[in-house]
């Protein structure tokens, strides 16, 4: 774990400010209060905060442009918190550099486990780091991608919606599946999923001219690196694992967070719209129009394409 827990909030609202500390101060961080833009900025400069919070309607520039300005030189921990609604303001978070998008007015205990799931991500990857033999030292926790503690999304353009594109049909042969089995001979229906993992997660996993390697590599679309946020190489990762299975929205929230597809977490509307948010931007980057990689299953969430793009 880094021996610093600061967390900044960045909140000009006083009992929105008090709430936030209390919760955050709960779960060992040390606080660092900021009321406008300017006083936030430098507060993350000089503090180098593990966790950040941000109001969008704060005295000098909005939270979005805050949140780019952050991006050029810090790789914290970003949660909006707003009581902004719109899908358009939730996709701009996340394009401006976003790692998590809360609603006001927010549950307390929610806030508290996101900001936990936050901390056991960073543990984890601290000891993996420690465990590698090849490690020639500590990489920044925030900047893996398999650590939903970093998963900075900051993409995505005005195509802001995933869009429903209507059902997709099963495969008709099983041979149009990735990876058959004997016992294969129809493809799944499409139904959610637990985030029950088939494949080794150091495997570098290969679809069509699209590869991901687990083990630093990160992604390529043929021989060329994508330059992923963290959010999305975790959801790009997780649907190569899982091939054909679709992948509910509640269940991909979950899995960035590093937590099992169980119902006493909260997942709430915004979480599986900022889903959305990380596939559309993940979309653009792979020039994935036509559904080439990932497709939509309408009412339900993701898997991938049946064959190769």
């Amino acid at each position: 774990m880094p021996a610093s827990r600061n967390a900044v909030i960045v909140e000009d609202d006083p009992d929105t400010r008090d709430l936030i500390q209390l919760i955050l101060t709960q779960s060992g961080f040390t606080t660092v209060l900021a009321d406008d833009s300017d006083s936030a900025i430098e507060a993350i400069r000089e503090h180098e905060p593990l966790l950040m919070t941000l109001d969008i309607n704060i005295p000098g520039i909005d939270g979005f442009a805050v949140a780019k300005r952050v991006r050029e030189f810090s790789q914290t921990y970003m949660i909006i918190i707003t009581s902004l609604t719109e899908e358009i303001d939730i996709v701009r978070g996340f394009e401006a550099g976003a790692d998590d998008y809360l609603v006001k007015p927010f549950r307390p205990r929610e806030l508290r486990a996101r900001a936990d799931a936050m901390l056991r991500r960073v543990a984890f990857a601290a000891e993996s780091e420690r465990e590698s033999p090849d490690a020639s030292g500590p990489a920044p926790a925030m900047a893996q991608p398999e650590s939903w503690a970093a998963q900075a999304a900051r993409e995505l353009r005005d195509h802001l919606a995933v869009g429903i594109e209507g059902v997709v049909e099963r495969p008709r042969h099983a041979a149009e599946a990735p990876a058959p089995t004997r016992d294969s001979a129809t493809a799944p229906p499409a139904q959610p999923t637990p985030a029950a993992e088939p494949a080794p997660s150091d495997q570098v996993l290969r679809f069509g001219a699209l590869t991901f390697d687990p083990a630093g590599g990160g992604a390529g679309l043929g021989g060329r690196r994508l330059d992923l946020t963290a959010a999305e190489a975790e959801i790009l990762h997780s649907l190569m694992r899982t091939g054909r299975r679709v992948r509910s929205k509640a269940d991909l929230v979950l899995t960035l967070r590093g937590q099992q597809y169980v119902t006493s977490h909260f997942v709430n509307e915004a979480d599986k719209r900022a889903v959305d948010g990380h596939v559309a931007g993940l979309r653009r980057k792979l020039g994935d129009d036509e559904s080439r990689f990932i497709e939509t299953v309408r009412g339900v969430g993701y898997r991938m394409a049946t064959e190769p793009g």
